[in-house]
């Protein structure tokens, strides 16, 4: 009887546990389930319909919804939701609705890559059992809580790439499990709170790109642990502690762009374990540690733009891992050690700006893989290195500035991928060998301040790619100038000055249309000046001191008319005398048959059949230019309409005097009203007519009237880059090197308009739809300026501004236009060219992918190139290849979520100039987040691939 008593008691315990667990797991499953509908509702409609999983559906014989199926939730065996993991999808809504408290047993709150915005509830501290917490990537502002502090099971928080504001909070003190602590690219101000010492089991400490102050804490000496310490681009001063010693398993340390003193640690490199080291743009002083000179587990190197002095030959050793250096703008003496030829992966090799002397060791030239060289800037004295010719990967070759004797090299020559050189401002001699004209590549080629001397060798016709620079000038060149540098036509700056060039100016240089800038002052030229835009707009000093210059021209005098035609020239003379008198009687008959036929109504007939251009009444008559277009066009009739955009309809006319032209008829709604607007309008159109840019459509004028506002523009044939994208037999046509032409052709066009246009010009609007194709398929960005003549108002400034899926995301926090807008949506057409396709949604994952670190890779990282790319097309070969992963790198860079970290539209058009080199094995396994971290100078893919490019 007792035996059965106790059954008894046991099973009424058990049936009344179960009772209220049960109970309990189902009150608990309904707060979660009411909590995770109530967040997806406070979310934008368009971020709603993103997830179509999360609804009310019941389980098979149950009235029951289990939330553990949803996208993105995973539960415990008790049907508890313990992890969510939405990232990289492109929510868009607040945390405001999201009740923290109903999830009490999560482990993991994972929201990357969205676009999440608001501030960091406090209520995210009721998570007591997270151990995960990322919310990285996202736009999320205001200061960071201090309840964080009550997450103590957390092993990994991101907070990383938002705008997260304030000071670090000291309650961070209490995480002592945590491992990672990611706070970077955000606006954090005020200093590390030494609190963060206390986080003994701390290995990855990031708070780089933030507006943090005052000197480095001691207490970071406690954290023994630590294998990742970034601390880059922030306003630190004062010297770095002396228990930086400590931290013995250091693999990356990131001190660059902030304002340090005093010395490094002399042990810097603890154990062979450090990798990466980078102190750039600071005021370190002393030598370098001779931890360092030792230390050959490192692979990339920064001490540039800093006051360290030293003897250079003494104090690096042999790194066998080496790929990168810089220790350009110190106070470095001695010579350039044969030893860097020992460094066999070593690609490039920077040491500008010093005080070097002695001769340039030979040694150098086996450094097979080394990409660039830059010894500029020093007292290098001696030869150029014939052995030279064996750096058959080199790219960059800079040694300007420095006492360099003797002839330059022909070896050089045999350089496939030379693109850049500049010897500038030494002692060089003796002719330019011809077989510099074997550099196929070569865009870049400076001369400039040597004795170069013999003729100018008519091979420099051949370098079809010199696109920057030719600066021979200063020299001792004699002879004519070649005919065959009018080759040249995609050059933008010739200077041949200071030599003793005889002859004239060959007019053959009227075809090199991309040019902007020359000089042939100090000379023993004569005869005529090119009739063109680049002679005819350039200084006065650029023709100085020749022997005989003429031409159009306002410092030089018009040419005499020579030969047969001065008896011609004699007879004009005696007409210009005779006709005056009959000329007015003619003229006074004319506007009187004129006049008769306005009074008559016919005028507008017959000034519509003007011969000639039409365009040359355009300054004095914009009602007549538009009644030719109107006429040409059959007034505005839709069959000649061949675009429509947000701002008019684009028509294709063919006017009477046979010129076909683009005309943008602009919808009246989005014009200026104000007065005075529009003539600032028109005034800034005005100056927009006279920019000749190879990659920029002409634009003839503008007609600026109510209810017929055009913007008339030269007719390119193939049409805009979307509606070639869009048919896949088009497209195919679109080959991998015409794509590569196009992107090149735009970043030339932006470069020259933020650049070279006085006051520079902002596209605004840079989309496919607004990049052009003649019928070489090359690029001509069209609409520059039209923002210029909207509206103001503020209510209709975004509407103006740009075209959906290529607006800079700053640009709608700050409606502030600036550059950078036009660099991010040159990134997204250069992604839209590549795949073939506008990236849609992707673009914001890949904004943020461009400049965040993730301790593990999301999927968009983890992404290949080659997926990406237009399956429509062949697979490149291997010299396009290096090209595409130029533009991808590129592109992610332009498309950074912060514009302050997108690089100049002068940088992307010097870089596409410069293809990185890579082996084509590894471009096809190079994922975005490998592509993140190689950084512009050639960062290797297998070394530093968790961390930013930005150091």
């Amino acid at each position: 009887m007792m035996q059965f008593k106790g059954v008894f008691h046991f099973f009424l315990i058990f049936f009344i546990f179960h009772l209220v667990f049960g109970s309990a797991t189902l009150k608990q499953r309904d707060e979660e389930l009411e909590a995770l509908l109530q967040w997806k509702f406070s979310l934008q409609n368009n971020s709603q319909a993103l997830l179509p999983s999360w609804k009310l559906l019941p389980l098979p014989n149950t009235n029951l919804t289990n939330p553990c199926n949803w996208e993105g939730i995973t539960c415990n065996n008790a049907h508890i939701v313990n992890h969510i993991i939405l990232t990289d999808i492109g929510l868009i809504g607040t945390l405001e609705d999201f009740d923290f408290s109903s999830f009490p047993n999560l482990l993991t709150l994972d929201l990357h890559g969205n676009r999440l915005f608001g501030t960091v509830p406090p209520s995210i501290g009721k998570l007591h059992e997270l151990t995960k917490l990322n919310l990285s990537n996202n736009g999320l502002e205001g200061s960071i809580p201090k309840e964080v502090g009550k997450l103590v099971k957390l092993t990994s928080l991101s907070f990383s790439q938002n705008r997260l504001s304030g000071s670090i909070p000291t309650t961070i003190r209490n995480l002592r499990s945590l491992s990672s602590l990611n706070l970077g690219r955000n606006h954090l101000s005020g200093s590390i709170p030494s609190e963060i010492g206390e986080l003994a089991s701390l290995v990855d400490l990031q708070v780089h790109l933030n507006n943090l102050t005052g000197s480095i804490p001691t207490s970071l000496g406690n954290l023994s642990g630590l294998k990742v310490l970034s601390l880059y681009g922030n306003q630190f001063s004062g010297e770095l502690p002396k228990e930086i010693n400590k931290l013995t398993n250091l693999t990356h340390f990131f001190l660059s762009n902030n304002t340090i003193s005093g010395s490094l640690p002399q042990t810097l490199c603890h154990g062979a374990l450090l990798q990466c080291f980078c102190a750039s743009n600071n005021n370190f002083t002393g030598s370098v540690p001779k931890g360092l000179k030792n230390c050959t587990s490192l692979t990339r190197l920064r001490l540039d733009r800093n006051r360290f002095h030293g003897n250079i030959s003494e104090d690096f050793g042999v790194y066998p891992n080496l790929d990168y250096i810089d220790l350009s703008y110190n106070d470095f003496y001695g010579e350039v050690s044969p030893n860097w030829a020992k460094c066999r992966l070593l690609t490039s090799l920077k040491i500008s700006n010093n005080k070097i002397r002695g001769e340039i060791p030979t040694k150098l030239g086996e450094s097979s893989l080394l990409h660039v060289l830059d010894l500029s800037s020093n007292n290098l004295s001696g030869q150029i290195p014939k052995e030279f010719g064996n750096l058959k990967s080199l790219i960059n070759l800079t040694l300007s500035s420095n006492k360099l004797n003797g002839y330059m090299p022909q070896e050089i020559g045999a350089l496939p991928d030379l693109s850049y050189i500049d010897l500038a401002n030494n002692n060089l001699s003796g002719p330019i060998p011809k077989q510099i004209a074997d550099l196929s590549k070569l865009f870049y080629l400076n001369l400039r301040s040597n004795t170069f001397g013999e003729s100018i060798p008519i091979e420099l016709g051949n370098l079809a790619n010199l696109q920057l620079l030719l600066d021979l000038s200063d020299n001792t060149f004699s002879g004519a100038i070649p005919t065959q540098l009018a080759n040249l036509v995609k050059l933008e700056v010739l200077n041949l000055s200071h030599n003793q060039l005889s002859g004239s100016i060959p007019t053959s240089f009227v075809h090199m249309k991309s040019l902007r800038l020359v000089d042939f002052s100090s000379n023993d030229l004569e005869g005529p000046i090119p009739e063109s835009k680049a002679f005819e707009e350039a200084s006065a000093e650029a023709f100085e001191n020749n022997k005989e210059l003429c031409g159009n021209h306002t410092s030089l005098k018009s040419c005499p008319i020579q030969g047969k035609d001065k008896k011609k020239g004699a007879i004009s003379s005696l007409l210009l005398i005779v006709i005056p008198s009959f000329g007015a009687l003619f003229i006074a008959l004319c506007l009187g048959i004129k006049f008769l036929s306005v009074f008559k109504g016919e005028g507008r007939t017959k000034k519509a059949k003007v011969s000639g251009d039409l365009f040359s009444v355009w300054s004095y008559d914009k009602k007549l230019v538009y009644e030719g277009i109107r006429e040409a066009t059959e007034g505005f009739d839709d069959k000649y309409c061949i675009g429509v955009g947000g701002h008019g309809s684009v028509y294709k006319a063919k006017l009477s005097t046979g010129q076909v032209v683009a005309v943008k008829k602009l919808h009246s709604k989005h014009l200026n009203t104000n007065l005075e607007e529009q003539r600032v309008s028109e005034r800034e159109i005005t100056l927009m007519t006279k920019i000749r840019h190879r990659n920029i459509v002409k634009l003839y004028g503008f007609c600026f009237h109510a209810g017929r506002s055009l913007l008339v523009y030269e007719y390119l044939e193939r049409g805009n880059l979307a509606k070639i994208l869009r048919c896949d037999e088009l497209a195919k046509e679109l080959s991998w090197m015409r794509r590569i032409n196009i992107v090149k052709g735009v970043a030339n066009a932006l470069n020259y308009m933020h650049q070279d246009c006085v006051p520079p010009i902002i596209h605004r609007d840079i989309s496919s739809n607004n990049i052009l194709l003649d019928g070489n398929y090359d690029a001509h960005v069209s609409d520059f300026g039209t923002a210029r003549l909207m509206n103001l108002d503020s209510s209709m400034w975004t509407v103006a501004v740009g075209t959906y899926g290529y607006i800079a995301p700053d640009l709608a926090y700050t409606m502030k236009v600036t550059e950078k807008c036009d660099v991010y949506s040159f990134g997204v057409v250069t992604f839209e060219t590549i795949m073939g396709h506008h990236p849609g949604e992707l673009i914001y994952t890949l904004s943020t992918t461009s400049s965040t670190m993730h301790s593990e890779p999301s999927d968009v990282e983890l992404l290949e190139l080659r997926d990406m790319m237009d399956k429509r097309l062949p697979a490149p070969t291997a010299e396009e290849a290096e090209e595409i992963f130029t533009m991808a790198k590129l592109a992610l860079a332009c498309i950074n979520a912060n514009p302050q970290f997108r690089p100049t539209m002068k940088t992307v058009a010097q870089d596409l100039l410069t293809p990185r080199r890579v082996i084509l094995e590894s471009f096809c396994n190079i994922t975005l987040g490998r592509l993140v971290n190689l950084d512009d100078e050639q960062l290797p893919v297998q070394e530093c691939n968790n961390l930013s490019n930005s150091q």
